[in-house]
């Protein structure tokens, strides 16, 4: 035997049998359902992020999503209209719905079918036209967006495309695509929760009658809440457990977690009342069912996929919270910075536009670089499904982090426009998203969860390139075939970290320069890709040091696990970006936005790393982390101030960089609505700045001291009628001051709010009362 050959078989007695040996008692103990969401989906860019090493010209290969000639035909026609077709004040006073005119029209124009393909009668968009389209109805009205956004999210129509027998899908998915089917997937249970694993409602494999015919069914009871659409839903999607207690279907007695389709009018249904989530009118309740027998071909692919509903949810899952949320939340985003930049140009304190003061400064630009941040999210992950991809951990990134900046760019919204914001009514273009911000960041897996266990406790298994195969090695029946591949892939696994480790270490002391790139990456963003692949190196050592330090226990250092899984998701943010500046044509006037956002994103992930090191539980290793990763201190800090005013210059005039970074963003024509009044007010502020400007260097001047109607509010009468400026000038100021006044009108009610009445035509008593 060589040599070579005999010292592996010593290494593999003496070094990895122990080790496999203490592996398996460490490795902690994974359920079916645990396993199968660890499993679910794929692994895409996010894996060369937990590499140490990213193949940067890689992502740049990735294709730049682009809509069809005909989802751009539906995006400005289809789209625009049914946005039109919506008056948010009216739907969350008055009405309580969507209006029926808007709910004909989404089903007429097939919005509740883009994902069925056309073949059954759907719309059959790529999934980056479902997100633009998802985007701009959100920027008019939060129930549309939802009414549209579910059907075609997690739910029956994409698991019909997917699981479905073809007699399912040739009944249901033309019903559905053409609106005379309205969906309804009922998973959440009150005692579950976020935890949807654990759902308590069941059925049992039993015999019935059905249609006059005694056949092979399930009794199925359950009690499910926060259901969107299941008040006007024809047809449920119903998860639960089942149950073969007498083997009817054979030797397994818990079959598992079960998808059905149950039309709305089977006998034993219950849909019961509305829930009233944060004034966002989009329909959603509970719904119950007490021992309802149905067929086994209720069962989403017929009962040969019982018990398989976990993984089909799972799977698609990734698909659907990669576009839902996102999109959503960042059409919130671009209403918001579209609408209070003008705002900030518009408004006036101290005879200076407030955008101008360096403390509004400040919360603008944060407001602009994050709605950069989340729109480059939003497009690469979308991209990522349209490529074929069901990126489990990335669409958990997505989910968390562009929910959370779009609060955060909400919230910084309503600080600039303070009073004008906390007063609801029609002229309040942002009160109704910041009330519901909180929506998006509790559904589809409440946001701590998301960020405490998901993130990284899925993406250190599935990115890092060893731990699964392991994992599943100490699995395997035969221990020889076991110790052979654990052997291999533990010694490969000691190399990996060790590489890292020292790539670590040298990039700390000599700096990220020492990383050669294999991309043509823009001189002038060269040096973040260097300082990403630096920040990647220190992840995936620390990630390989912690898991080895903790084993199981790791699965309750809640916030260990999520700080590792923040700069997991800061590398991947940074990279949209990157990407999305290649995309735009290296767009030099995104410049500012790209610099702002990826400083941050450095900065977020050193201070992930560094509170890691500070709390692990070995002090001495935590010691030993830092040093090795920053042994020279802090290398990142946060954007510099001088990065805000170009943001802010950007964001306060019309331009193509406002245009590009708010592009999903409805424009009304109604020259009355709120946002297309501040569009105008904005066109004519600027106009009239000149003429401002020289007023004022009149009244310094001490041109107006000796006349005697000096004292005059109306300065500008004052200076036609001295021919200090032309009536054509004072006209534009005139308007300007009519408009501007329109903006920051607040709207008022009767005293008595008890009457509905108080609400009605509260758009004319506004109009009157203008100044």
């Amino acid at each position: 035997m060589p040599l070579f050959c005999r010292l592996r078989n010593w290494r593999k007695k003496t070094i990895s049998a122990p080790i496999l040996k203490a592996f398996k008692k460490i490795l902690p103990p994974m359920s079916s359902t645990e396993k199968e969401a660890i499993e679910a989906g794929t692994v895409w860019w996010e894996a060369d992020l937990f590499s140490g090493r990213p193949d940067w010209q890689k992502l740049m290969n990735y294709p730049v999503p682009v809509l069809s000639k005909r989802e751009q035909a539906f995006l400005d026609n289809e789209v625009e209209q049914a946005c039109a077709l919506v008056d948010d004040w009216t739907v969350t006073t008055q009405d309580m719905d969507l209006p029926d005119a808007a709910w004909q029209y989404i089903k007429e124009k097939k919005f509740l079918g883009m994902i069925i393909p056309q073949e059954y009668g759907g719309l059959g968009f790529s999934a980056f036209a479902h997100s633009e389209v998802i985007t701009k109805l959100s920027t008019r009205n939060s129930a549309l967006a939802v009414s549209v956004m579910v059907p075609n999210s997690l739910g029956p129509g994409e698991l019909l495309v997917h699981y479905g027998t073809p007699e399912q899908k040739s009944y249901y998915l033309p019903r559905l695509a053409s609106g005379q089917e309205i969906p309804a997937f009922a998973l959440t249970s009150p005692w579950a929760g976020s935890d949807a694993a654990a759902i308590p409602d069941s059925g049992v494999v039993c015999k019935g009658v059905w249609e006059g015919k005694e056949i092979l069914g399930m009794r199925v009871s359950w009690d499910k809440r926060y259901i969107t659409l299941a008040p006007v839903c024809t047809l449920l999607g119903l998860a639960f457990r089942l149950y073969d207690p007498d083997g009817l279907l054979g030797d397994q007695k818990e079959i598992g977690i079960t998808c059905a389709l149950v039309p709305r009018n089977h006998p034993g249904v219950e849909i019961g009342r509305r829930h009233f989530p944060l004034n966002a009118m989009f329909m959603n309740g509970p719904t119950r069912g007490k021992e309802v027998f149905m067929p086994l071909s209720f069962i989403i692919g017929g009962p040969d996929m019982a018990g398989q509903g976990w993984r089909m949810l799972m799977e698609c899952l990734a698909a659907g919270r990669s576009i839902s949320l996102p999109s959503s939340t960042v059409g919130m985003s671009q209403l918001a910075v579209r609408t209070v930049g003008a705002y900030a140009r518009i408004r006036k304190q101290f005879k200076l536009p407030i955008g101008r003061f360096e403390g509004i400064e400040e919360v603008l630009a944060r407001m602009g670089a994050n709605t950069y941040a989340c729109n480059a999210v939003r497009i690469m992950t979308a991209g990522a499904v349209d490529l074929g991809e069901k990126p489990s951990v990335v669409s958990s990134i997505a989910k968390y982090h562009v929910t959370e900046r779009a609060r955060s760019v909400v919230n910084d919204a309503m600080d600039i426009i303070g009073g004008k914001g906390i007063c609801l009514g029609p002229s309040n273009f942002l009160g109704r998203a910041y009330q519901q911000i909180p929506i998006g960041i509790t559904v589809e897996g409440a946001n701590i969860l998301t960020r405490s266990l998901i993130i990284f406790g899925q993406g250190a298994i599935r990115c890092h390139p060893y731990i699964l195969k392991e994992m599943q090695a100490v699995q395997e029946a035969d221990p020889v075939s076991a110790l052979d591949n654990f052997d291999r892939l533990f010694w490969q696994h000691i190399g990996f970290s060790t590489r890292n480790g020292l790539r670590t270490l040298a990039s700390g002391l000599f700096g990220a320069r020492i990383f050669t790139l294999r991309h043509q990456a823009a001189p002038e963003t060269l040096r973040y890709y260097r300082d990403l692949t630096r920040l990647s190196g220190a992840l995936a050592f620390m990630a390989d040091v912690t898991m080895l330090s903790m084993g199981g226990s790791l699965k309750r250092r809640e916030k260990i696990s999520a700080r590792l899984g923040d700069v997991l998701a800061q590398l991947y943010m940074a990279s949209c970006v990157l990407k999305q500046y290649e995309s735009n044509g290296r767009q030099q006037d995104e410049l500012p936005f790209v610099h702002k956002a990826v400083q941050q994103c450095l900065f977020d992930a050193q201070t992930a790393l560094l509170k890691t090191c500070r709390n692990f539980p070995n002090r001495a290793i935590g010691l030993l982390l830092r040093l090795l990763s920053f042994p020279w201190g802090t290398s990142f800090s946060p954007p510099p101030d001088a990065l805000d005013r170009p943001i802010c210059e950007q964001l306060m005039q019309p331009g193509s960089t406002r245009d590009r970074l708010t592009a999903n963003c409805y424009l009304p024509t109604d020259p009355e609505d709120p946002v297309s009044t501040i569009e105008q007010a904005l066109v004519y502020a600027i106009k009239a700045e000149p003429v401002e400007a020289k007023i004022r260097q009149d009244e310094k001047n001490g041109i107006f001291n000796h006349h005697p109607d000096a004292n005059t509010r109306d300065i500008a009468r004052l200076a036609v009628e001295m021919n200090r400026i032309s009536a054509e000038e004072y006209e534009l100021l005139a308007t300007r001051n009519r408009l501007r006044d329109t903006v920051i009108h607040v709207d008022d009610f009767p005293n008595d709010l008890r009457n509905p009445a108080a609400f009605m035509n509260i758009r004319n008593t506004r109009q009157g009362d203008r100044p």
